[in-house]
């Protein structure tokens, strides 16, 4: 849809937006109209660099044309059922994703925290099952992020900030230990433990990865106490990190993995996958999603997981992502580059992250900001080195121009 169209000035579209919709977002000043490939374009067709990625969903590039054909395709068929029937965009993503993640079965959601509530649901299920009923508690990592919803943000290890406050009693049964940590985890298991969750990279928390000492060790502390290993791949599957899942990366199998974001290639959709023997936990009547697996969003994500494979655009990640943190660290202030694959931070020696925030999106290329000191990097994994020395160029201009401000004050 173009304003054009509409009959509407761009201030009055952001006035109807002021009036109408609850905003818990700080909005980029312009109407993102159309993309393609690297860039979003507003209404006047200004182009904007793209390392967003729509939340690192545009993985295959906005716009990607095999996942639009592919969405267009089964419009034209079926838009949505009911998940009594069979229906072949379903099946087909299904084998699909199993074969090529190592996984048994797979249950469909709409989004990456409803994904990680279905996990949780299952672990807890087999713990009680397998137990008995006081075998639910989940250990998770302080700082990470799970989502929004009761469950998954009572998995959330953020207990003082926003996410949490002012919600009332959090869900039980969650316990936090030190991410990368390995003795803290093993400290906070107890007879009610069932299973243990994580990030293989802590996005929200402000890009850290996770070790490879610390998750073969996870691995083992899951094996050696009988607990549930839960892999929170929202942000990090699908290539973002360098392989398809990062814990193929890793070398390390997971009981359980969430995943969304990139599985979609721009449609809302979202997947538990799991062991067989944990997948049976949840039976008829212990689960369910109206629109999970709908027909148009398996289409989508079947175009976009096998453009993402076929275009080896993992590989690509991990080679632009390392060219991506040696250019940051030539920046001015930089204290820390951290990152893996195209999932990428930079923290500085000042608090300058949001400021460089705006200041990027003034010179028209999108990054986001965690917290004061933190900016944050997940472009789609079509990014060359060409895209990252424009935002180099861009990001050092307004670095200069945020500590030029903020020691004159």
């Amino acid at each position: 849809m173009k304003l054009k169209d509409t009959g509407l000035t761009g201030k009055e579209l952001k006035a109807i937006v002021r009036k109408y919709m609850v905003e818990t977002y700080p909005r980029f000043d312009f109407i993102a109209e159309s993309a393609e490939g690297m860039y979003l374009y507003d209404e006047k067709g200004n182009a904007y660099l793209d390392f967003y990625g729509g939340v690192a969903v545009n993985s295959p590039g906005n716009r990607n044309e095999k996942v639009v054909a592919a969405i267009k395709d089964q419009a034209d068929d079926i838009l949505h059922t009911f998940n009594y029937p069979y229906t072949i965009p379903q099946a087909l993503l299904a084998k699909k994703i199993c074969d090529t993640i190592g996984m048994d079965k797979i249950f469909y959601q709409n989004s990456g925290t409803e994904a990680n509530e279905c996990m949780i649901k299952m672990a807890r299920k087999y713990g009680t099952d397998h137990f008995g009923p006081e075998k639910y508690q989940i250990i998770t990592a302080e700082h990470g992020f799970h989502g929004r919803t009761f469950g998954s943000m009572a998995a959330t290890g953020q207990p003082d900030t926003t996410i949490q406050q002012g919600f009332g009693s959090m869900v039980p049964g969650f316990v936090y230990a030190k991410f990368n940590d390995l003795e803290d985890f093993a400290s906070k298991i107890t007879k009610n433990t069932i299973a243990i969750m994580i990030e293989p990279v802590q996005g929200e928390g402000g890009v850290h990865p996770a070790t490879q000492e610390f998750m073969e060790g996870l691995r083992k502390l899951c094996d050696d106490n009988h607990l549930l290993l839960l892999l929170d791949e929202v942000q990090t599957g699908w290539g973002r990190t360098g392989a398809p899942m990062a814990y193929m990366g890793y070398g390390v199998m997971p009981d359980a993995v969430s995943m969304a974001k990139a599985m979609g290639g721009g449609m809302p959709i979202g997947a538990c996958c799991a062991r067989k023997k944990v997948a049976e936990a949840l039976g008829s009547g212990t689960h369910g999603s109206t629109y999970g697996g709908s027909p148009i969003a398996c289409a989508s994500a079947l175009a976009s997981i096998s453009e993402i494979l076929d275009h080896h655009l993992s590989e690509n990640a991990e080679e632009v992502g390392n060219y991506l943190m040696d250019q940051l660290r030539t920046l001015p202030h930089v204290k820390e580059v951290r990152g893996r694959g195209l999932l990428v931070g930079v923290e500085y020696d000042l608090p300058i992250a949001m400021e460089v925030k705006w200041g990027t999106f003034r010179r028209r290329a999108l990054i986001t900001a965690i917290g004061d000191s933190i900016n944050r990097m997940i472009p789609p994994l079509i990014a060359s080195r060409k895209d990252v020395d424009r935002l180099i160029g861009k990001m050092r201009e307004a670095i200069e121009e945020a500590a030029e401000t903020l020691q004159a004050a």
